[in-house]
């Protein structure tokens, strides 16, 4: 898994296989379609997004819905980069307590 940020993610179909891409500007749809790829489709994200937080991004947004290739491909980047563990503030708060008996003093 990796950290890097992307700032422009979408799908596109080479050999009949559609996977999700991801860039940095939208220059790439120009490589893509060079390249022999179809059904080449690009957004800009609203920041830069690690590839766990665009598959979340992607699903939020309904991004394909309707076209089963494109669900399976960001159902397929979910899974393969999974959201790490939350830590700091950001982490849900939970705390197991262990009820102890006072100690009398006398």
């Amino acid at each position: 898994m990796t950290n890097k940020k992307f700032a422009v993610v979408g799908v596109s179909t080479l050999n009949g296989k559609t996977k999700i891409r991801f860039a940095n500007d939208s220059m790439r749809i120009k490589i893509l379609l060079k390249n022999g790829h179809e059904n080449v489709d690009m957004i800009n994200l609203p920041h830069e997004m690690t590839k766990a937080e665009i598959a979340q991004h992607l699903t939020e947004v309904g991004f394909g819905n309707g076209n089963p290739a494109v669900t399976a491909a960001v159902a397929y980047i979910a899974k393969k980069n999974p959201k790490p563990a939350q830590t700091g503030e950001d982490a849900p708060v939970s705390a197991e307590v262990e009820a102890v008996e006072p100690e009398v003093v006398a």
